[in-house]
C-alpha cells in the first residue's frame, strides 16, 4: 500500500492544533468583548472549533482583512459568509479596524480613524454566539436570535441553514472570481411567487437577465432547505420536496458540507473530510459530489445582450470531470483582456477589416480559419441559404461587417455575425463549423499557435489541453493514473507498485484505488477464508485492515486470469475508481501481481437487496422506499452525472448492497459499458441476469441507458411486492411474472393484490401505486418510451405527475 504523504501528516498534526484551540472556544460572546485583525483574539470560535467569526486576511494582500465566518478546521479557511455594506459590497478593512459587541448589545465595525463602516444596526443584544452549524447570532435576553449571518448569506448555505420564499435579503450572489469577494454574475433567488430560480446578473448592478434554471413551481414553491443529512431540496405549499442536488445522508460527524453558488453560475454542493476515517480515505480538499445545473454553458444561452458564461468573444466548455468545471478559450487570434478574470471576454489581436478595402484587398488581407463543434448562436445579422461552406467564406471575407460566418452542413444555411460574439459553447453534439476572420499569411498554418494547431488535430485533446491549464498537475496526474489504468488491458503492464505508488503520491482531485500486496490480502481476509458470495468472474470475502482503523472491506478475487475476466477486471477497476456517489460501493484498492486480480470495496454491514427482499420478514415499507430512491440516485449519477456515462449493464438485487443504515449501494461493475462524451449508444454481446434483461439485448440495435432503466423498473416492482420477478411454483399462473401481474393489477386499479398482508404498504398504498406505475414506464418495451433516470427519480419523489403508462408490450407515444 502507497505511504502517506508527509503534508498529510503535517495536515493532520494541524487538525490536532485546531481541536485544542477549540477547548478555548467561547459558548457566549458577552458584552465589551472586541476583535482585531492581529493578536489572539482576531476570530470567535463556536465550541467545537469548527467555525469562526472575525477577521480572515485576504489572500495576496496581508494588509487588507475579511470580515467573515469561515471553516476553521481546514488549512484552507474556506468562507462560509462575509459582511457586506449598505453599498453591497464586501466589507474589507485595513489592519488596524476594530470589532465591538458594545455595552449597549450593538455589533459595530470601525476602520483606524473610529468610523464605523458596519454594522447589522440592531441593537439590544444580550450576548452574541458563533454555533457549530456556522451560524454567527446576536441573541436577546429572551434566548432568541435577534439577527444572524444565516439571514444575510453571501454565496453559501450550510446544513441546517433555510432560503424562504420572498425575502430579499435571503439571496446567494457568486463571486466575480473565486479569490474576489465583490458580487459576480450569477444569483439564486426564491422568489415571493414561490419559484426557486438562478439568474444571470450585469454586474457591478443589480440588473437580472432571463433565468436559466428554474424549479417550475410558481404559485407553489415555500423554501429552499439544507437539511442536517446534507440533503439540498425545495419544498412546495402541499409538502412535497424537490430535490436539487443528487447527495445527501453522507454523515456530518465525518465530512465538513456546504453549498456554493460558484463564480461560473454552477450551484455545487461539496464535501471536504473531517473525521479520522475519513481523511484516512479521502484527499484533504473540497470534493463536488452534485451541481445543477448540469451544463452550464446550454442552459445559460440568453435572448438579450448578456455574454454568457465567459463573456463575449470566448467559447465555454467543460474539462470533462463529473463536477463539470467551465473551461473557457479564446478562439485563434484572439486573446483574454485578463487572464484572471476571464469572464471579461476575448479581443482580438490584429486590427479589424477596414470598410475602405474593396473584395480583392479584403480577399488578399484575411481569411477564414475551421473551428468545429463551436457555435455563437445569438445575434447574427445576415442568414443564406441554401449555400456551401466555400460560398459562405467568401461572403464573409468580402463584408467588412463580417467576424465570422457559422456553417451548417446538414441544411446548408450559413450566418454572418459581427463582434461581439456571445454565448459562445463548444461541445461534441454541436452541429456547427465556424469560419473566424483572421489576418493572412504567407505560411498560414506555422503561424498559428500551438494550441491551435493540436486543437485542429484533436478538439477533445484542447480540452484536456485547457484543463490542464486550470487544474495544473493535479489534473495531469489523473491522465496519467487513467492512462496506466487502461494500460494493462492493451498489453501495458501495471503490476510495478513503486511506478504506481510514485503516481499515487502525485495526488488527484479523487483519491485513486490503493494498491494492495497479494500478502495484504491475504492476511486482512485470514487466507480468503469467509466467503460473502460468488459469481462467474469470481468470489468475494470478507476481510479488515488493521492498519485502517479496523475497517472491514469485501475482496472480490477474479477467478481465472482469461482474456475476458482481465478485461472485467480493468472495466471495473476503471469504472468504479472514477467515481464517487453515496449511493455506490466504494472501490478502496486492488491487487494486480501477477496472475493475481483482486479489488477491495467498502463491506456493506447488511447484504444485498437480494437477502434484503427475499428472506422470510418482510422489510418495513419505509425502509424499502429508502432503498428504491437510493438505487434510483445511483444510477441517475452514472448515467447523467458522471463524467463518462457509464451503463451497468447488471442491475439486479444480488448487485445492490445495503450499508448499516440501509443505504443501497450499486456494486459489481464488471460487465459496465462507458459511452464517450459524443456517444449515445453502444453495441455489445447479451449481458446481465434473466429476469432484469431489457429486451433489445436480443435485438441487432445499439444498447443505451436505457436497459439499465428496464432493470430498475424489475427491481422496483420487486421492491413494492416484496417477491421476485419470476416464481414458477405459484400455483396461480397469472401470478407467476410479477412484471404481467403488477400490470394487470394497475389497469384494473387493484394495486393492494400486489401489497396484500403488507399494512404499512397498504397505508401509503397511493405512493405504492405512483412507485408501480413509474416501474411500468421503466419497462416499456421501446427504449425510447422509457424515462430518463433523472424523470424516474422525479416521479418517484412526487415532483412530477405521472401519466398512465401503456401497456409494456405496446409502442404508444412516449412519456411527455
Amino acid at each position: 500500500m502507497a505511504p502517506h504523504h508527509p503534508w498529510r501528516f503535517i495536515q493532520f498534526f494541524l487538525l490536532l492544533l485546531g481541536v485544542s484551540s477549540a477547548a478555548q472556544a467561547q459558548v457566549n460572546i458577552t458584552l465589551g468583548s472586541s476583535l482585531t485583525p492581529h493578536g489572539p483574539n482576531s476570530s470567535w470560535l463556536s465550541p467545537s472549533g469548527d467555525f469562526a467569526f472575525g477577521f480572515l486576511p485576504m489572500e495576496g494582500n496581508t494588509s487588507s482583512y475579511l470580515l467573515a465566518v469561515w471553516f476553521n478546521k481546514i488549512l484552507e479557511k474556506t468562507v462560509a459568509w462575509y459582511a457586506k455594506s449598505s453599498q453591497d459590497t464586501p466589507v474589507q478593512v485595513p489592519s488596524s479596524s476594530v470589532l465591538r459587541l458594545t455595552a449597549d448589545g450593538l455589533l459595530s465595525l470601525s476602520n483606524p480613524s473610529n468610523d464605523e463602516v458596519w454594522s447589522p444596526r440592531v441593537p439590544g443584544a444580550a450576548y452574541a454566539s458563533m454555533l457549530d452549524t456556522g451560524d454567527f447570532r446576536l441573541v436577546g435576553a429572551d434566548g432568541k436570535p435577534m439577527w444572524e449571518t444565516f439571514d444575510v448569506p453571501a454565496d453559501t448555505i450550510l446544513p441546517t441553514q433555510v432560503l424562504p420564499v420572498g425575502q430579499q435579503d435571503k439571496v446567494l450572489r457568486s463571486r466575480l472570481i473565486p479569490k474576489d469577494y465583490a458580487n459576480g454574475r450569477f444569483l439564486l433567488a426564491v422568489q415571493s411567487d414561490g419559484d426557486l430560480v438562478f439568474y444571470p446578473v450585469a454586474e457591478p448592478t443589480t440588473k437580472r437577465y432571463d433565468a436559466y434554471w428554474s424549479s417550475n413551481t410558481v404559485g407553489n414553491g415555500s423554501k429552499l432547505v439544507f437539511n442536517e443529512t446534507g440533503r439540498i431540496y425545495f419544498t412546495t405549499t402541499n409538502g412535497t420536496q424537490v430535490n436539487i442536488t443528487s447527495a445527501g445522508g453522507i454523515s456530518m460527524g465525518d465530512f465538513f458540507h456546504r453549498a456554493t453558488l460558484d463564480p461560473d453560475g454552477v450551484f455545487r454542493q461539496y464535501l471536504y473530510p473531517k473525521s479520522i476515517k475519513a481523511r484516512s480515505v479521502w484527499r484533504l480538499q473540497w470534493t463536488a459530489v452534485s451541481s445543477i445545473p448540469q451544463n452550464i454553458c446550454q442552459v445559460i444561452l440568453e435572448t438579450n445582450a448578456d455574454s454568457g458564461v465567459c463573456g463575449f468573444n470566448s467559447y465555454c466548455s467543460f474539462d470533462g470531470t463529473h463536477i463539470q468545471t467551465t473551461i473557457c478559450q479564446c478562439p485563434e487570434h484572439y486573446e483574454f483582456f485578463d487572464k484572471d478574470r476571464k469572464y471579461k471576454g476575448c479581443k482580438p489581436d490584429f486590427e479589424p477589416q477596414s470598410c475602405d478595402l474593396d473584395e480583392a484587398a479584403a480577399a488578399a488581407k484575411f481569411e477564414m480559419t475551421q473551428i468545429d463543434n463551436v457555435d455563437w448562436p445569438l445575434a447574427d445579422y445576415e442568414e443564406y441559404s441554401p449555400i456551401d461552406m466555400t460560398e459562405c467564406r467568401r461572403l464573409c471575407i468580402i463584408d467588412c461587417f463580417c467576424a465570422t460566418a457559422v456553417f451548417h452542413a446538414s441544411t446548408n444555411t450559413c450566418w454572418k455575425k459581427k463582434l461581439p460574439l456571445s454565448n459562445g459553447k463548444m461541445a461534441a453534439d454541436v452541429d456547427r463549423t465556424v469560419l473566424m476572420k483572421v489576418p493572412r499569411s504567407n505560411n498560414s498554418e506555422s503561424q498559428l499557435s500551438s494550441g491551435s494547431t493540436e486543437w485542429k488535430k484533436d478538439k477533445k485533446y484542447r480540452i484536456h489541453e485547457s484543463s490542464f491549464f486550470l487544474g495544473g498537475s493535479v489534473l495531469v496526474n489523473i491522465l496519467l493514473i487513467g492512462i496506466l489504468l487502461f494500460g494493462t488491458y492493451w498489453g501495458i503492464s501495471i503490476t510495478s507498485k513503486k511506478k504506481l505508488q510514485s503516481l499515487q503520491s502525485l495526488g488527484s482531485s479523487i483519491l485513486p484505488p490503493k494498491i494492495f500486496t497479494y500478502k495484504e490480502l491475504e492476511k486482512a481476509t485470514s487466507g480468503f477464508c469467509e466467503v460473502l458470495g460468488s459469481g462467474a468472474s469470481g468470489t468475494v470475502y470478507k476481510g479488515q485492515l488493521q492498519y485502517e482503523h479496523a475497517t472491514s472491506i469485501a475482496v472480490k478475487k477474479i477467478k481465472k486470469l482469461q482474456q475476458e475476466t482481465e478485461k472485467e477486471f480493468m472495466v471495473e477497476l476503471q469504472t468504479i475508481g472514477q467515481t464517487f456517489h453515496k449511493n455506490l460501493v466504494r472501490l478502496l484498492g486492488f491487487c494486480n501481481e501477477g496472475t493475481d486480480r483482486l479489488l477491495v470495496y467498502e463491506f456493506m454491514t447488511n447484504g444485498s437487496l437480494n437477502e434484503f427482499l427475499f428472506s422470510d420478514a418482510r422489510p418495513h415499507w419505509s425502509l424499502r422506499v429508502q432503498v428504491a430512491l437510493g438505487v434510483a440516485r445511483g444510477l441517475l449519477y452514472l448515467h447523467e452525472e458522471c463524467s463518462t456515462q457509464i451503463i451497468h449493464c447488471d442491475i439486479k438485487p444480488q448487485n445492490i448492497l445495503l450499508d448499516n443504515n440501509f443505504m443501497a449501494k450499486i456494486a459489481d461493475f464488471g460487465l459496465a459499458k462507458l459511452l464517450r462524451a459524443n456517444q449515445t449508444q453502444t453495441n455489445t454481446g447479451i449481458r446481465g441476469t434473466r429476469g432484469y434483461v431489457a429486451p433489445e439485448w436480443f435485438k441487432n440495435i445499439g444498447i443505451t441507458s436505457k436497459v439499465d432503466v428496464y432493470s430498475f423498473g424489475v427491481i422496483l416492482l420487486e421492491i413494492v411486492c416484496c417477491r421476485r420477478n419470476v416464481e414458477l411454483e405459484i400455483a396461480d399462473e397469472e401470478r407467476s411474472i410479477l412484471i404481467y401481474w403488477a400490470n394487470d393489477c394497475y389497469r384494473c386499479g387493484r394495486i393492494d393484490l400486489l401489497v396484500e398482508g403488507d399494512d404499512e404498504a397498504n397505508f401509503n398504498v397511493k405512493k405504492a401505486e405512483r412507485f408501480v406505475a413509474v416501474a411500468l414506464w421503466c419497462l416499456q418495451e421501446e427504449p425510447t418510451m422509457r424515462p430518463t433516470m433523472l424523470k424516474v427519480t422525479q416521479m418517484l419523489d412526487g415532483a412530477v405527475q405521472i401519466p398512465t403508462p401503456p401497456d409494456p408490450s405496446s409502442f404508444i407515444s412516449s412519456l411527455p
